[in-house]
């Protein structure tokens, strides 16, 4: 095994790493390293352009997902679940994607607080993903028992060559949108008596409020460095890269929270 020098080499490990557990636990033990500073160089590496998978869960084009089960049935919580830890699945690759990827980024310069940043998001996916898979577990399934789709990461890979777009899609677009379901799954859960799974629910919201901030937060470092109109470009790069209207209701509480301004999204609404 390569030994770990770099934040890079980090994140290349963890991205070829092709076992979800250990991804998870890898994650743990890197972000520990740096937050202890036994890591502290960035480094640089050429990330691969997907991320290692085991043969399961079997990946489906999203048009092919089979229709879930009735809704408040045992079956329709586990592939909610389900699809929920597939989706913190491939949030840990790219938390650590952003981490690793040797963007284009000119005179702008990413600060070590950059990386302490996206570093605590990929350390929460990975508590995400353990928290689902458990409860999973108890529920008398595990991850990859059933298909999945593999819609988020190509939608997210689309913006591999630009930074500004990574920041504006990922986080100010697709974790924003958990924002506006997640609390829906959180009152569903209440009424069937479900308390664990609602607390799990809660907690995933809670922090992704704190990763849409972060992303946020450095897209509009990158507008000021720049001299770029914050609103216009987020609203051009979503245009470009998402390609796709923004779904409503909005939860305008949790994107306030997280710094988003309700004039920007409400413009790409559907």
């Amino acid at each position: 095994m390569k030994k770990i020098i770099t934040i890079c080499d980090a994140a290349y490990d963890v991205l070829t790493t092709a076992n979800p557990d250990e991804k998870a636990q890898k994650t743990f033990e890197y972000v520990t390293y740096w937050q202890n500073k036994d890591i502290t160089k960035i480094g640089k590496v050429a990330l691969p352009k997907r991320p290692s998978r085991l043969t399961i869960p079997k990946l489906l084009p999203a048009t092919l997902m089979p229709k879930r089960a009735k809704a408040g049935s045992m079956k329709n919580k586990i592939a909610l679940l389900h699809a929920l830890a597939h989706i913190e699945l491939n949030a840990i690759d790219l938390a650590w994607d952003i981490v690793g990827r040797d963007f284009t980024l000119g005179s702008f310069k990413l600060p070590t607080k950059f990386y302490d940043d996206w570093l605590k998001v990929a350390k929460d996916e990975a508590k995400h993903y353990q928290l689902l898979t458990t409860r999973l577990q108890e529920l008398g399934t595990n991850y990859g028992d059933l298909p999945a789709h593999d819609g988020l990461w190509e939608s997210s890979m689309k913006t591999a060559g630009d930074f500004a777009a990574r920041l504006a899609v990922v986080p100010m677009v697709l974790e924003a949108r958990g924002l506006d379901v997640v609390p829906s799954m959180i009152t569903n859960m209440q009424k069937q008596q479900d308390l664990e799974t609602a607390k799990i629910l809660q907690i995933i919201h809670d922090d992704e409020i704190t990763h849409v901030a972060a992303g946020t937060k450095w897209f509009k470092a990158w507008c000021l460095h720049y001299n770029l109109d914050t609103k216009k470009h987020w609203q051009q790069l979503v245009c470009t890269y998402f390609q796709s209207n923004l779904k409503r209701p909005f939860n305008d509480d949790s994107r306030h929270k997280a710094g988003l301004i309700r004039d920007w999204y409400e413009a790409l609404a559907d």
